[in-house]
């Protein structure tokens, strides 16, 4: 497994993990974050976009995380 890989987990009931060399970038490239891990929202609720600020928890976000 290389170092660089990326992986990205979606957690149940929760946001998609993001582990790696993860960079984000802007509509126009530019970038706007760099780390080795990241928590992207997938509820549709964060008011941090598109990073993950917990509100999935107080607005009942459900999902199923399939094999």
């Amino acid at each position: 497994m290389s170092e660089d890989r990326v992986t990205i987990t979606p957690l149940t009931d929760g946001p998609l993990e993001v582990k790696g060399a993860v960079r984000i970038n802007a509509s126009d490239g530019t970038d706007i974050r760099e780390a080795d891990s990241v928590y992207l929202c997938r509820c549709g609720a964060s008011h941090k976009k598109p990073y993950c600020d917990g509100s999935h928890k107080k607005d009942g976000f459900i999902s199923t995380v399939e094999a």
